[in-house]
């Protein structure tokens, strides 16, 4: 049925109905019903479409829109799953938010250009959507948006663009252009790119960025789910009565046992960050994965230097390189193993297997063994000083002011490089942190309510200052209620994208006085993931749970009022019968 003028349908953004359909449908377990709802449904979302059905003059005039724009739907899936012209692959260090914002980018922007593209996603649930030799073989360009190590010698041959994850949310027209350009290098097996996607290698600092994130992404589920488990053994010990003990978290039998297992899985941690680092390195040698692990485990032990023996009680050898240490230790793997590969190129091929099975792993071992022995007592000192850093700060009132600094980086480029350097300064300062050291732990405090408060933020400002967006801005808005709660700090990109300095000055400001107000309420963190679904984990139990999150309000709701100052108001912004909030200096 179509209304012209519309009909008041008590719609979510308060506007007239024009069209209202009727499915009919059989009464059956295969719920034909739901596939015509959701073929229609994504049909709709084409303005173009909506309005020709609107303006159509009679039902065959009707039908046969639907039809065409449901056929034209239907060979394009066919095209693009089959026969795409262009190949992309995507992938963040979290595998969460950038992975799939990158690939709905790429996507949206190939559908406007009429060109058909598929999209692999290297996420936290693993890679999803595989490119198949076929497809490789048969497309035109390939784009590569990723912050991880990705499989690239199997483009040899193809036009490839090598570029971060935020190029692919930012610039997906000019990506897919350059993979289709004829002018456009092809990939050689082996070869580093420049992330720009031209010829050359990498820079350093790139490339060391790269690396790193990798092995933090693949350390992050054992920091997450050990972290949270310890968290809950707290929280049991809490419940039971047991917070004053000296063995905390694991008086009560049933909160031992979530530590004793939670600590297995945290254990994990240096030794996956150095074993993946490695592996990144040497673009995924098995033989260099396990080269690393060997080199991170060294790094956890505190007397693995038979010097312990010799210089006596002065010597710390109850403690051990930790977090720093593995880092050292995947990088000195995974470079080892490069050099082993060269010094033995000399093999024929047919020796390769040998070279994989018995040269690498045995000499890779043992060069890692005294490496380690060598850099594991200063690093060691180096791991000391940073723990006395801490105390240094907790015990100088100060460490309130290291709080608001790692909340604001969290908000100045939303899951970026100094975004991550913040996290990833969190989880070390965690996996040192104890009872008698909680510094650690209000540090992780710190960063997570830093990370929420940008989309909390935009959400808030939305409700408002409605006049500040259109109406799809408006909609998207209200979402990052749910990705802020969750400590999905990437919703906020998009805003920040179409206004960067306005959006992101606001947003640090807030997660600044979120970090601030954290550290000074002493709002101590133990699990390093998980939003208001670890808010129960809070230590020092009690008003602090409320403390914790009046910080997270305040810094939201100062993100919301700095958006309501700074940003213009829309020149169409569509709304209802709420105007929102104007200041005397804000334009009519």
């Amino acid at each position: 049925m179509v209304i012209k003028d519309g009909v008041d349908y008590a719609s979510l953004d308060g506007e007239k109905v024009n069209l209202l359909f009727l499915i009919a449908a059989p009464n059956s377990e295969d719920n034909v019903h739901l596939d015509v709802l959701a073929r229609l449904s994504e049909m709709l979302m084409d303005e173009a479409f909506k309005n020709k059905l609107i303006a159509a003059k009679s039902k065959k005039e009707f039908l046969k829109i639907i039809d065409e724009a449901e056929a034209g739907k239907l060979e394009e899936n066919e095209e693009s799953v089959q026969f795409p012209r262009v190949l992309a692959v995507t992938g963040c260090p979290t595998g969460i938010a950038h992975t799939y914002m990158a690939e709905q980018a790429l996507k949206d922007k190939a559908k406007e250009m009429g060109i058909s593209i598929k999209v692999e996603t290297n996420g936290s649930g693993g890679i999803k959507n595989a490119l198949t030799d076929e497809e490789i073989e048969r497309c035109e360009g390939i784009v590569v948006a990723a912050d991880v190590q990705v499989e690239m010698d199997r483009f040899a041959g193809k036009r490839v663009v090598q570029v971060a994850v935020a190029k692919g949310i930012h610039e997906p027209e000019a990506l897919i252009n350059q993979a289709l350009d004829p002018n456009t290098p092809v990939f050689k097996a082996g070869e580093e790119r420049k992330t720009s996607g031209g010829g050359g290698k990498q820079s350093i600092g790139r490339q060391i960025y790269k690396h790193l994130m990798s092995g933090v992404s693949h350390m992050l589920p054992f920091v997450i789910g050990g972290g949270i488990l310890i968290a809950i053994a707290f929280l049991i010990d809490t419940i039971a009565g047991n917070a004053g003990s000296s063995a905390f978290g694991s008086v009560n039998p049933v909160a031992g046992w979530f530590k004793t297992v939670g600590g297995y899985a945290f254990n994990f941690m240096v030794w996956v960050l150095a074993g993946f680092i490695a592996y990144s390195i040497t673009r995924q040698s098995k033989g260099a994965l396990a080269v690393g692990m060997v080199g991170g485990f060294i790094a956890t032990q505190s007397n693995f230097n038979i010097l312990a023996s010799i210089m006596g009680a002065d010597y710390p050898y109850e403690a051990n390189a930790g977090f720093l240490g593995g880092i050292v230790a995947g990088f000195a793997a995974g470079y080892i193993v490069l050099g082993l590969n060269r010094l033995f190129s000399f093999l024929p091929k047919s020796l390769d297997s040998l070279k994989a099975t018995l040269v690498v792993p045995v000499l890779g071992t043992l060069s890692i063994g005294l490496t380690m022995y060598l850099v594991n007592t200063p690093l060691i000192y180096v791991n000391i000083g940073f723990t006395n850093m801490l105390n240094w700060l907790a015990n100088n009132n100060l460490t309130i002011l290291l709080c608001a600094l790692l909340g604001g980086m969290m908000a100045v480029d939303m899951g970026g490089p100094v975004n991550k350097a913040a996290y990833v300064f969190a989880v070390g300062s965690l996996a040192s942190a104890s009872a008698t050291n909680p510094s650690g732990y209000i540090i992780m405090a710190a960063v997570m309510a830093g990370g929420m408060v940008p989309p909390l933020g935009i959400a808030i400002s939305a409700n408002l200052f409605p006049q500040k967006y259109n109406k799809s801005e408006r909609r998207d808005a209200y979402v990052n209620y749910v990705m802020g709660a969750s400590f999905i700090t990437e919703g906020a990109i998009p805003f920040a994208a179409s206004d960067p300095w306005r959006v992101i000055l606001s947003s640090a400001l807030g997660s600044a006085a979120a970090g601030l107000f954290t550290g000074l309420f002493g709002c101590q963190l133990l699990a390093p993931h998980g939003g208001v679904f670890v808010l129960a984990t809070i230590q020092p139990s009690g008003w602090t749970i409320l403390l914790y999150l009046l910080a997270i309000v305040i810094g939201s709701f100062i993100t919301a009022l700095m958006l309501g100052i700074l940003k213009k108001n829309h020149a169409n912004p569509e709304l209802g019968k709420w105007k929102g909030i104007n200041f005397p200096w804000t334009k009519k």
